[in-house]
This record gives C-alpha cells, sequence and structure tokens, in this order.
C-alpha cells in the first residue's frame, strides 16, 4: 500500500519537477530548487512528509523514498544524499550533505554547509561579498542528532550528538559527543548494543 501511496505522489510532484527543470535552464539551480522545498516545507501532516520526499526523490542525488523530512525544514542545496530509514525532524536546516542509512534528526537541527561558507579574510571588503567554499557535510549511518545541534564537520557512523550541541570538528564512529563546541562524553560498545 505505501509504494502505491508513494508512486501517486511521486505523479503529483512531477508537475513542480517540470517546472524546476524549465526553471533551472534559465536561472540559478539551487535558487529555485530551495524556492520549491520552501514551498513544500509548509504542507502539514503526511501529505506534506509525502510530497516532499517525492519531490526530493526526483531532484536530489540521492533520495530513498522511506525518508520522512518533517515539516517546515528547508534545504538549500539539491546536492544532497538522504539515504533509507533517515527521519529529519521538523523545523531542521539542511546544507549539502550525505546522510547515511538509519540516522535520525530531532527537530531544528541544523547542517551547515561546512565551517567555511564565509570568508572575511579582507577587512576591506564586506563579509557578504567575500566568497566562501561550500563542503559537503557526512553524517555516518545509524546516528542520533539532538534537537537544536548545529553540524558543520563530519559526524562518524553509530554516534550520538546531544541536543544543542555545536560540532566545528570531525566526530569519529562510535561515540558521544556533546557542549559548544563539542566534544566526546564517551565511546560506545557497539557489539554489545546488539
Amino acid at each position: 500500500m505505501k509504494a502505491l501511496v508513494r508512486a501517486a505522489f511521486i505523479i503529483t510532484a512531477l508537475p513542480l519537477v517540470i517546472l524546476f527543470r524549465l526553471l533551472a535552464m534559465v536561472c540559478q539551480r539551487d535558487a529555485i530548487w530551495q524556492s520549491v522545498m520552501q514551498f513544500l516545507s509548509l504542507l502539514p501532516g503526511k501529505i506534506g512528509c509525502y510530497q516532499r520526499v517525492a519531490f526530493s526523490r526526483l531532484t536530489m542525488n540521492v533520495c530513498a523514498p522511506d525518508v520522512v523530512i518533517g515539516f517546515g525544514t528547508l534545504f538549500s542545496h539539491c546536492d544532497t544524499d538522504i539515504n533509507s530509514g533517515v527521519y529529519i525532524g521538523p523545523q531542521c536546516n539542511i546544507g549539502t550533505s550525505y546522510i547515511g542509512t538509519n540516522t535520525l534528526l530531532g527537530s531544528g537541527v541544523h547542517i551547515l554547509s561546512g565551517k567555511h561558507q564565509h570568508s572575511f579574510s579582507d577587512p576591506n571588503v564586506p563579509i557578504k561579498d567575500q566568497i566562501g567554499v561550500f563542503e559537503k557535510i557526512a553524517i555516518g549511518e545509524n546516528c542520533w542528532i539532538g534537537n537544536g545541534a548545529i553540524i558543520m564537520a563530519a559526524v562518524g557512523s553509530n554516534s550520538i550528538i546531544a541536543a544543542g550541541s555545536v560540532v566545528v570538528h570531525d566526530v569519529p564512529d562510535n561515540v558521544i559527543v556533546g557542549g559548544n563546541p563539542a566534544k566526546i562524553i564517551r565511546r560506545l560498545d557497539v557489539a554489545k548494543q546488539v
């Protein structure tokens, strides 16, 4: 039954996908994509979730059919990979990223496109006019990222990021981190979790 529902939403997403592809030929691709995703972010409930996933499946690098994308979640780049079993809570802000299988993002999580999106090296040039660099942030498999966390670096598989943490350095596999900046609180014994 879910497969039929997903297929129906793929069909309903086709007009938006066609419009997106046409506009992307004459306008900046990510800007058009952001606009469509902002519109879709306002659709409530299961209908909104299915519609966001359907459009994402047809326009992102990777978006598995069983992904959940919560109400009010915004994406800034279509260069994003969301793998199977991923849950993205409401009101998240997702930059260019890779999100591994079975990873959970709580409400209000921000995955920025790296630490160097904005440059401020030349004091004679306004920050808004200085060119930054977007980095694709990788979140491993089977991770839990708590509410309100800000992620600016890679997160290893089987790791937990405490709510409200700010991740500025890569996080290894199998750890719990927390704080600002996030530091390792303890290591997880993956063998005992089975």
